[in-house]
């Protein structure tokens, strides 16, 4: 595979090629002591992200909600939700995040709001009401059973009765998240006033939730049954192919109203979330040419089970450097995916396997999206079901994602009370094992995965083959990947071992060069197991 080198504008844009953190503020930092993360917490611990060498953060939600699905079900667009602080503490949290040179993105979610949202309090009362139309409602069939077939992520119908107008109305996720009609202008001008809100209080970007989500098919057709794959399906969302509940073509439109907007206010960055059967299309489509959105990112890496040679070519050729095409973003964890590395090693081979995966995560081209802890090698936390806080993990117990394994505080110092994240009762448990990890411990080790994660993001940082540059594939196999990455006239390698066993040095690789980073042993002629290492080449 090869994906051909591209000149690049005389001013590139400061999110391409950009390592991202993402925060999840629960779980980042408590300056309160009640158990709960919180924006003043986020803002007191910046400068961890800064060391880093991140370009940007980006925090999830914060914004007032009933948290029936922890702040992806927003009641207020436009306000903190207290547990998380004030405006004023998110005024102050942007203002040091620009001092420290980090941009702020932050989500926004558009396909839904919570049930207590004033707009769907209003919708829900009459059929002729001024915001009766802003959410999707449909009579029910002459039995009385919902209009379509469609079926939720969590599971069940799609459609909750409502006694106030006698009708169904849709949620794609929990029935406490209503649809949003974002067919009727209306909803298009309220949602983009949002948005406005946000870019004038100095945010830098925005990575937009559940994107394909946000229009459906009016005429309510039917999905047809997927076909079977021999994987068990443990929802009924599952059975069907997601074609009339979601991804209408008029998404686009939209994304262009998006689009407008942001280069009103300049160097603003877009990324899309897009999930489901047609994702790569859709991230193309949602990301084609210079006006709709800068980037999106799916869930190749998300959810594999294991990461493989094969998989990172297949993965990354989908995504050839062509004009028109969008700029890929990757994330190998985030919140609602459990820790790579309790999905791709065996436990005793998390270490060695750690530092390998970061030195893959530096070479892909795209942006980088570094979850929070996935920079000290943070393993998924068993939550036993009585502590389980996420209502997918309850919901679908014991055959759940885990989500809440990945949201567990970060542990900032090893000896502290609760890691020294909270000085309260945390709302999940750290995790032993993530204690032995924390920040504080590994910033005096210099062999740590941290400090190797700090040197790679600096690498990226300050070589534009790494960068932003071409990416080639000059050999795959069961173990061994082999990539060249170039720009500007610098030509980089990247030589990995992703198998637990030593294997031969590639015949037709050099054997000299100025090695930028090796991690487990790995040198000119030699390839122990998990070994990795960046080559100056030329």
């Amino acid at each position: 595979m090869k994906i051909a080198p591209k000149a690049e504008p005389a001013e590139t844009p400061w999110w391409r090629g950009a390592t991202i953190y993402q925060i999840y503020p629960r779980s980042f930092c408590d300056s309160n002591g009640d158990g709960i993360g919180d924006l003043p917490g986020i803002t007191s611990r910046l400068e961890h992200v800064a060391r880093l060498g991140a370009d940007a953060i980006w925090i999830s939600p914060f914004f007032k909600s009933p948290m029936d699905d922890f702040g992806y079900d927003v009641s207020d667009y436009c306000d903190v939700d207290p547990i998380f602080g004030t405006l004023e503490d998110f005024d102050a949290l942007v203002k040091r995040a620009h001092e420290l040179g980090l941009k702020v993105t932050i989500d926004q979610v558009y396909a839904h709001t919570s049930e207590q949202h004033p707009w769907f309090v209003e919708s829900r009362q009459s059929k002729d009401n001024a915001k009766a139309d802003w959410y999707v409602w449909a009579d029910p069939k002459p039995d009385g059973s919902p209009p379509s077939n469609w079926q939720s992520v969590f599971g069940g119908p799609a459609w909750k009765w409502d006694a106030r107008r006698c009708q169904y109305y849709l949620h794609n996720f929990l029935s406490s998240q209503p649809q949003m009609n974002a067919h009727n202008p209306d909803v298009q001008e309220a949602l983009l006033g949002v948005m406005q809100f946000w870019l004038d209080r100095g945010v830098d970007g925005f990575r937009i939730d559940a994107l394909n989500f946000l229009m459906h098919d009016p005429t309510l057709r039917d999905n047809p049954p997927a076909p079977y794959d021999g994987r068990r399906r443990t929802r009924p969302f599952d059975y069907q192919l997601k074609i009339y509940n979601q991804s209408h073509p008029d998404i686009v439109k939209f994304i262009e109203r998006i689009r407008g907007l942001c280069d009103r206010y300049g160097a603003v960055f877009t990324v899309a979330e897009v999930g489901g059967d047609l994702a790569e299309t859709e991230m193309k489509e949602f990301t084609a040419g210079e006006g709709r959105l800068n980037s999106a990112y799916g869930f190749d890496f998300l959810y594999a089970p294991a990461i493989t040679p094969a998989l990172v070519e297949s993965v990354l050729a989908k995504w050839p450097d062509e004009d028109g095409l969008g700029w890929p973003s990757w994330a190998f964890e985030n919140h609602d995916a459990p820790r790579a590395l309790s999905r791709w090693c065996a436990p005793e081979q998390v270490d060695a396997f750690a530092r390998m995966k970061a030195v893959l995560f530096a070479s892909l081209r795209g942006n980088i999206i570094v979850y929070q802890g996935e920079e000290l090698g943070l393993t998924q936390v068993d939550i036993p079901f009585e502590q389980l806080q996420d209502p997918e993990a309850i919901a679908n117990w014991p055959l759940t994602l885990s989500r809440d394994g990945a949201r567990t505080p970060l542990p900032w110092a090893a000896q502290a009370g609760e890691g020294g994240f909270t000085d309260g009762a945390p709302w999940l448990p750290l995790g032993e094992e993530n204690l032995a990890r924390a920040v504080d411990r590994q910033e005096a080790d210099p062999a740590s995965v941290l400090n190797l994660t700090t040197q790679l993001i600096t690498l990226r940082r300050d070589h534009p083959a790494l960068r932003r540059g071409s990416f080639d594939v000059l050999l795959v196999d069961e173990a061994r990947l082999v990539v060249r990455r170039q720009a500007e006239g610098e030509s980089v390698l990247a030589l990995l071992n992703m198998g637990g066993v030593a294997a031969e040095w590639p015949a037709a690789m050099p054997m000299k060069g100025k090695v930028l980073a090796s991690v487990n042993g790995a040198e000119f002629g030699h390839l122990p197991p998990f070994a990795a290492m960046i080559v100056q080449d030329g």
